[in-house]
């Protein structure tokens, strides 16, 4: 019985463990969303593909009235999106927050500012067996699908 049951559980593991991890990413993606709109500065949230963690970049601001300085510091050291092994995100994805609450892709130099998210912004986390994808409007709107 216990041959027949494992693999069920197993799966069923990478199921919730998946679910988690969407979860965390969709909340993350908010959160700074709205650290941007406060700060009034641009920021960004990198998640990679090589590992199960994503890093928040913000833009200093100083100064009266206050002024965004041009380049990205981390906010904090890298955060673990996973509650355990088995997911991943397919591919690095980098998103980009405006200080209005817009989202997009981090500016091309040759284009810049962000370019928003037209209709959306989509990545990928799988767990081998299950894929969701996870889009973002340029508005800040972040919906989770299964294919």
């Amino acid at each position: 019985m216990l041959k027949i049951s494992l693999p069920r559980m197993q799966t069923t593991l990478l199921n919730y463990r998946l679910g988690s991890a969407t979860s965390s990413i969709a909340g993350a993606i908010q959160q700074t969303r709205y650290l941007a709109i406060q700060s009034g500065c641009y920021y960004t949230i990198a998640f990679s593909s090589t590992s199960t963690t994503y890093q928040v970049q913000g833009q200093a601001s100083s100064g009266t009235p206050p002024v965004c300085s041009s380049s990205f510091t981390n906010v904090g050291g890298a955060i673990s999106w996973a509650s355990g092994a088995g997911v991943s995100v397919v591919t690095s994805t980098t998103l980009e927050f405006g200080p209005t609450g817009i989202v997009g892709l981090p500016p091309n130099p040759a284009t810049n500012p962000l370019t928003p998210c037209s209709p959306t912004c989509t990545f990928q986390l799988t767990n081998g067996n299950t894929t969701r994808t996870i889009s973002t409007s340029g508005v800040g709107y972040v919906k989770v699908t299964s294919p």
